[in-house]
């Protein structure tokens, strides 16, 4: 094999067959489960023998829960596009005071668990309700909760999937050209005839890219459709999967597998509407790279800012609130005071023996994903950012699909992946943290990769080439020149995927063995067991947990440029 130089277009000199390598296996390595699920699938019935197939097909059970994931997540995105597509617009082009403080609550949902935050809606809206029964507007004893519902689970998921729709229109409005606007306004056009006539056409398909995105989140959330559909007697896909595996075990893997390929063709999709629409969306216009257009509110800045404010009291911090409440309170049920406040739910929580297990084994888990993946970013940013080909475009679409299809898509090809024993060692990881760690690893690859990129592309090609003339192999100037001014960006992505890892449970759901309990599958149980104070008790530790990485990796985004930590300007 030769070992030919070739000049990128970021002015990197890089060997085509390492290179080559090191792009093809992480697109394999990412594939693997995906490309193992589907094969469960296709191999029986190409062979002739689509028993499992035809059994979960002519199921009522699977269409009526596939109808349901698809309206749920349709009503979600809905839900999505409201809240979100309005905060880009007041943060993204106005003059409005404190985006960034309000771009960071309009995050915690996203980074919040999806099981937290049910069940903070749960014990805001229920009979029992902290907050709302000492006012009087507490549903009546005895009657359901509201949340459990098809309304409940459309508001709490869309609240939950707003960060993406906020982010994704956010990007496209910043790409307006200014001089455009400068020009409407220049001509006497109005706040309002701007944004209808050059600020919102422009950023439609980015919008629409968010709404995608929205919809495959919702599509594959696990969390709020078992907390909230469970109860409500309301089936879908992931909820679906999670029992028939938790009732059968290995044995029903064919049909959840027919399950998870049905889930992942309705997400596929949806990922292909996002990338058309965000290719769509990075055309470039004469004049768009100037910064953007501030469009100044006048006499409606106070009032909207107000109104977001508002805004996320209702959708944020009441939620919060019930759920803190609820952790406070001696008895579940009872109106929250001096008489009736007690910390014992921290101690017993904290003293129960899987709790330990579960924090040690997500604190491993998530540093460990963190950790790993944040290493490999920096070689493998560095390797795509010299190579402007396809091949480089194809292994960054093959690293974003474990991230983008549903969890229980994933977490079925990776119990496909390693039930047998690994060939030469023997060694099986299945029901191992083991299995749970190659999941995170490939699902949360492209979260790591992402901050590496942009700094990789950022960085002046000159000083690389200076090295090389010098005589300064590549392995060098990657360890001696890349690595050092990377390393900012890849700790940035490596507590992005800590962040997301840690209370992870769509993934884990499926995969944890006893003993080898995480943190989200753990307040999951203590919900499910009927330990509401406790479940509460421990989802407040965990979004503490979130809050303070949050803050972390924000001080860390302080040096690192505009966009790699989603919720910095």
């Amino acid at each position: 094999m030769t070992d030919t130089a070739l000049t990128g277009g970021g002015g990197f000199t890089l060997r085509l067959p390492r290179v080559s390598f090191l792009l093809v296996l992480a697109g394999v390595l990412a594939l693997l489960p995906i490309l193992r699920l589907l094969w469960e699938v296709a191999g029986p019935a190409l062979s002739g023998d689509a028993v499992a197939a035809a059994r979960v097909l002519q199921s009522p059970m699977t269409w009526r829960a596939t109808l349901n994931s698809v309206a749920l997540a349709a009503g979600a995105t809905l839900v999505s596009g409201l809240l979100g597509a309005p905060f880009a617009l007041l943060c993204g082009v106005t003059d409005l005071r404190g985006r960034a403080a309000l771009a960071f609550g309009l995050m915690l949902p996203l980074m919040i668990p999806p099981q937290i935050v049910a069940l903070s809606w749960i014990h805001l809206a229920g009979a029992g309700s902290p907050l709302l029964k000492p006012l009087g507007l507490a549903p009546p004893p005895g009657t359901p909760n509201p949340v459990y519902s098809s309304a409940g689970m459309i508001l709490v998921m869309g609240i939950e999937h707003a960060p993406l729709v906020f982010l994704a229109l956010r990007a496209g409005l910043r790409a307006v050209p200014r001089d455009l606007v400068e020009a409407a306004q220049a001509a006497g056009a109005r706040r309002g005839r701007v944004l209808r006539t050059i600020v919102m056409p422009l950023s439609l398909p980015s919008l629409a890219a968010g709404l995608a995105l929205a919809f495959v989140a919702a599509l594959g959330n696990f969390g709020v459709p078992a907390l909230l559909g469970i109860p409500a007697g309301i089936p879908v896909l992931p909820t679906l999967i999670y029992r028939r595996l938790a009732g059968f075990g290995p044995s029903v893997l064919p049909d959840v597998a027919v399950l998870a390929a049905i889930i992942g063709a309705v997400a596929c999709l949806g990922i292909a509407a996002q990338l058309a629409l965000q290719a769509r969306s990075d055309t470039r216009v004469l004049g768009g790279s100037a910064p953007p257009a501030v469009l100044e509110l006048g006499r409606w800045r106070l009032p909207a800012e107000i109104g977001c404010w508002a805004v996320l009291a209702l959708v944020l911090a009441a939620p919060l609130a019930a759920l803190v409440s609820t952790s406070l309170v001696r008895v579940y049920g009872l109106p929250i005071g001096p008489e009736t406040a007690t910390l014992a739910h921290y101690a017993t929580v904290l003293g129960l023996d899987q709790v330990g297990r579960a924090f040690t084994n997500s604190l491993f888990l998530s540093a460990g994903a963190a950790v790993l993946l944040g290493l490999v970013a920096i070689p493998l940013a560095h390797a795509m950012a010299g190579r402007a080909n396809r091949l480089a475009r194809a292994v960054g679409v093959l690293v974003e699909l474990p991230h983008a299809v549903p969890g229980v898509v994933l977490a079925i090809g990776c119990i496909l992946v390693f039930l047998k024993p690994l060939p030469l060692v023997g060694v099986s990881l299945y029901g191992t943290l083991w299995l749970i760690l190659a999941a995170y690893l490939a699902r949360f690859l492209s979260l790591a990769l992402r901050p590496a990129q942009a700094a990789c592309a950022a960085l002046d090609p000159a000083m690389e080439e200076a090295a090389r003339a010098c005589g300064a192999r590549p392995l060098r100037r990657l360890v001696t020149i890349v690595g050092p001014l990377v390393a900012p960006a890849a700790a940035a992505g490596g507590l992005l995927v800590f962040l997301t890892a840690f209370n992870e449970l769509t993934v884990s759901i499926l995969l944890w063995s006893q003993g080898r309990e995480t943190l989200g599958v753990v307040v999951y149980a203590l919900e499910e067991g009927g330990s509401p104070t406790l479940a509460a008790a421990l989802s407040v530790i965990a979004i503490g947990v979130v809050f303070v990485a949050m803050l972390a990796a924000g001080a860390i985004g302080r040096k690192l440029p505009p966009g790699i930590i989603p919720w910095r300007d």
